[in-house]
């Protein structure tokens, strides 16, 4: 799993205008292919009245999966520039439709190539763009005199963690960052003098900076 990458928060859409062609871009965070295709289809059966729906999309770790689609388009003017958006930005997991309705002005492949590239930009604007970073769910196990000291000082380092359960000892879920887990386990271990039962659990993704 990569420790982060870069996507999109949300669905989201944005409309622009080029010589009186409307650029409709859309944006969906997926998750495979099916989730993909069935994304570009919903937008194709909104939009079905458009002059074309052209779209692309990436997914994998490694990008191991692009695939973009002029729809009537002249060939490498539409599916093309928005498929080099999305990898310009190092966005993963995203797929996105630039619906045109044609106004009338002939624009050119190389008109058309600006176009979609500029609604594909407009969509992931819309789909504000986020880091995700892989945490590890470490699992600390406590006597009640080590809380207040252990919570101090994940406090004061800035950890992340989730809930904290009470039972006869206490149990807090710190969340470092999957490239640093290694280093706070031992950190935690020499803070509590080796009396904290530490498991290490799941690696979960979270958005930077939330």
């Amino acid at each position: 799993m990569l420790e982060r990458y870069q996507t999109v928060r949300q669905e989201g859409q944005q409309e622009i205008v080029i010589r009186k062609s409307r650029f409709i871009g859309h944006i969906r965070p997926v998750g495979n292919e099916e989730e993909a295709n069935a994304f570009i289809q919903e937008i194709k059966k909104l939009h079905r009245g458009a002059t074309h729906n052209c779209s692309a999309y990436l997914l994998g770790e490694r990008d191991e999966i692009q695939k973009q689609s002029d729809d009537g388009e002249p060939s490498g003017t539409a599916g093309k520039p928005i498929l080099e958006v999305l990898k310009n930005r190092e966005l993963k997991n995203v797929a996105v439709v630039v619906t045109r309705y044609f106004g009338g002005i002939m624009l050119g492949a190389g008109g058309l190539i600006r176009a979609y590239a500029d609604g594909a930009v407009a969509a992931v604007e819309a789909g504000e763009e986020i880091t995700r970073v892989l945490h590890t769910q470490v699992f600390v196990t406590i006597d009640y005199t080590w809380h207040g000291k252990v919570e101090n000082e994940l406090r004061s380092r800035e950890v992340r963690t989730g809930e904290t359960q009470f039972t006869d000892k206490v149990t807090v879920l710190c969340l470092p960052t999957a490239g640093e887990a290694d280093l706070f386990v031992s950190w935690i271990t020499d803070l509590t003098q080796g009396q904290a039962e530490v498991t290490k659990g799941d690696s979960v993704y979270y958005i930077e900076g939330e």
